[in-house]
């Protein structure tokens, strides 16, 4: 059904130059052409050319080595602020997902029951006209409401969002709410902005970080700021119940029990300004809502916290002391993640409003450049259909300070399940896994069997697409082009340093091929992927060619006239809110306050998840290189848990939820709480045309339970509590 590289053609490529050209593959004849003419590719065709990385979504700038004419490593980009020079292992490792001999190299449609694996080949014409006249007849019969539309954040999405706006749809499925809402939505209703930039100059003296495994998470470029300050002697304290790679390198460990982050953080904001430790000056002129503040933490004293956190009072008194000796020159981390508990929203809250009290804006923290799209030009459109139909996800309706590109994904799904408020009946997924990525697996297969019809955009067969009726397959990220990227002053593009393999074609060719075959044409005025770069690129006054050749082009900065603006943010209130009245008028309160989680019964633990290295959430666990170096995936216990269970490292053990159960093997640790489990996510597989991954560990989407926070519309992933016992 799909073509692959048998083991002897891989071993035959690898014997070509030693083991230098084991994944080579011939350039474009295009980018050869311009790199030559830059001087980047000698006569013999060796040197560099510049892309972009694609194995998570923090785009990294890459170099692919070239060794007469075939490319045979990847490397960083020294001028891209995300690299610096470097890759991570997954970076590293972005040959094998191009030449994994998995991919789905031809679009394939559903000719057995789903989830058989059953499917024929097709031309993209036909594969394209099944779509179209499939998302079409659903449209007429039920109204475009009834198609759903989710993607995970990557370049190609203004395209993907032409296709769904157009199409008509107010149904948009993003990551998001299973990973960074409660940070998200409680920025933005306190400084008017979803993340703010940190800096880690030579002034940070301090990080508080809570929940976020910094050292093997996917934002690269913050994990060598971050040890490049504990170099410096940057104190570092760190939150979390297990003892990860970040924890092994603070200065300070605090297993904190979860969900109880919200009370060390209240009761931090109480000794703050109860002793008058905030700096007064920035919080008179830039903040309001401190009196209401003041008053409700007035009760979250240290010896209240205690047994709640596990933590002393005398060290969270010891630390609110040292946060206020250090600022301005302190971080308190927004942390992404937290405790992943309903109570994150206020976590969150009061972790942005210590650093309001820290006065540390303008020195450790500010408003981030982001990767707006600003400077570029886009083909003209006519206007989007207006949309009248409610979100199936609850936003706004629901969820009334949920931004509507957020949205709450695991809800979506529930919706899709109950036919609350209406029933949906096709799905459009790219470049997402939401069997993989939406607790309670077993619900995700359910509403999948209540849709007509479902096709998925990947370039290889995952779960989700192994339950899909038709697969369309896009070309890797070393294959094709993407819309250019913004960082800072300098724009960057992503091109094609390998010639795509099989049929594979990249987002911007299927989008608008399928928007024309749907009527929508209009929506994507351009001819080809390089006419759509061009059109980016006038704006500049820079050439496709020269952007090629070097890898980016600089935008103009904004001149600066001499004078220092005054602070301002894009609240409601232009300045920062302590107390938020956007909050209390949808019914929330104003300021953070203590919502106390659900704890485990006797016999059950916390479930815990988290990043590691050589993973990226559920995309790369077939890559035969990452792999290869991955620790086997096993379920951690504290070692005296285990022990008073009879329970010991390898053991196969049953781990069972209120949803669904799984098998798996122990690890016995001390790197852990005695109430807690944990497991590496992404594992567990039910799609066998992942010939690396199937069968590898347990899922642990099978297990968890969906809790949503009432405010963000976050997952709180920590809140299910699992039984563990002998297999």
């Amino acid at each position: 059904m799909t073509k692959t590289i048998s083991r002897r053609d891989f071993l035959k490529v690898g014997a070509a130059g030693a083991g230098a050209l084991a994944l080579g593959q011939m350039l474009p004849a295009p980018v050869a052409k311009a790199a030559k003419a830059s001087g980047l590719l000698n006569e013999a065709g060796s040197g560099y050319i510049s892309s972009m990385c694609e194995m998570c979504v923090w785009r990294c700038g890459l170099r692919a080595k070239v060794v007469e004419g075939r490319v045979v490593k990847l490397d960083g980009n020294p001028e891209h602020e995300h690299s610096r020079g470097n890759l991570c292992p997954r970076g590293q490792s972005g040959l094998m997902n191009t030449y994994d001999p998995d991919r789905v190299l031809t679009p394939l449609i559903r000719v057995g029951q789903r989830g058989e694996g059953k499917f024929r080949p097709a031309s993209w014409d036909e594969a394209l006209d099944l779509v179209a006249s499939k998302m079409t007849e659903i449209k007429d019969k039920y109204g475009a409401e009834a198609m759903v539309f989710s993607s995970t954040h990557n370049l190609s999405q203004p395209l993907f969002e032409n296709l769904l706006y157009a199409f008509g749809s107010p149904n948009y499925g993003t990551q998001r709410s299973l990973c960074f809402n409660a940070m998200i939505v409680a920025n933005l209703m306190t400084y008017g902005m979803e993340e703010p930039g940190r800096i880690y100059d030579d002034k940070l003296k301090y990080i508080l970080l809570t929940g976020r495994n910094l050292l093997e998470a996917i934002s690269t470029s913050e994990t060598h700021d971050l040890i490049t300050a504990i170099d410096r002697g940057a104190k570092v304290v760190y939150l979390d119940p297990r003892y990860t790679k970040t924890a092994s390198k603070a200065t300070e460990w605090l297993p904190i029990k979860p969900g109880m982050d919200l009370a060390f953080h209240l009761a931090l904001l109480n000794v703050i300004i109860g002793k008058r430790l905030y700096n007064r000056t920035f919080v008179d002129k830039n903040t309001i809502g401190f009196d209401e503040l003041k008053k409700e933490v007035s009760k979250y004293t240290p010896d209240w916290a205690a047994p709640l956190t596990g933590i002393p009072a005398e060290t969270i008194t010891r630390i609110a002391h040292e946060l206020a000796e250090a600022a301005p020159n302190v971080l308190v981390h927004n942390g992404w993640r937290t405790s992943n508990f309903i109570n994150s929203f206020h976590t969150q809250r009061a972790i942005s409003i210590l650093n309001a009290l820290m006065g540390n804006w303008g020195v450790t923290m500010v408003e981030a450049a982001g990767e707006e799209s600003g400077t570029l030009g886009v083909p003209p459109q006519p206007a989007y259909p207006r949309v009248s139909a409610l979100r199936l996800d609850g936003v706004p309706w629901k969820y009334p300070v949920v931004p509507f590109k957020i949205g709450v994904f695991q809800e979506l799904r529930d919706n899709i399940v109950s036919g609350d408020p209406y029933q949906a009946h096709g799905w459009f997924i790219s470049r997402q896994n939401p069997i993989m990525s939406i607790p309670d697996r077993a619900k995700t297969l359910e509403a999948f069997g209540k849709l007509d019809f479902i096709v998925t955009v990947d370039i290889i067969m995952n779960d989700t697409a192994w339950f899909s009726d038709v697969i369309l397959p896009e070309a890797s990220y070393l294959e094709r082009y993407d819309p250019l990227l913004p960082v800072g002053n300098k724009v960057f593009i992503r091109q094609p340093v390998i010639e795509p393999q099989g049929e594979a074609k990249s987002a911007m060719w299927i989008y608008k091929q399928l928007g024309t075959k749907l009527g929508l044409g209009d929506f994507f005025q351009y001819e080809d992927e390089e006419d759509y770069l061009r059109q980016q690129l006038a704006p500049l006054g820079v050439s496709l060619e020269e952007v090629k050749a070097k890898g980016y082009a600089e935008a103009p900065e904004t001149p600066h006239t001499g004078e220092v603006a005054e602070l301002t943010w894009a609240t409601p209130s232009g300045k920062i809110e302590l107390y938020s009245d956007t909050l209390a008028k949808v019914g929330f309160s104003g300021v953070p306050i203590w919502d106390e989680p659900p704890q485990p019964a006797e016999g059950q633990f916390y479930l815990l998840t988290g990043k590691i290295a050589t993973a990226t959430q559920f995309g790369t666990q077939n890559n035969q290189l990452l792999h290869k170096y991955s620790e086997e995936p096993r379920l951690w216990m504290n070692a005296k848990t285990a022990a008073d269970l009879g329970l010991a490292t390898d053991d196969w053990v049953e781990v069972a939820s209120e949803v669904g159960q799984i098998h798996t093997q122990l690890l016995a640790t001390q790197a852990i709480r005695p109430d807690c489990v944990y497991m590496t996510p992404g594992y567990g597989h039910l799609s066998k045309g992942l010939k690396t991954a199937y069968g590898v560990g347990a899922a642990d989407s099978a297990v968890h339970v969906t809790h949503t926070d009432p405010i963000s519309g976050g997952q709180a992933l920590s809140q299910t509590f699992v039984t563990v016992k002998k297999a």
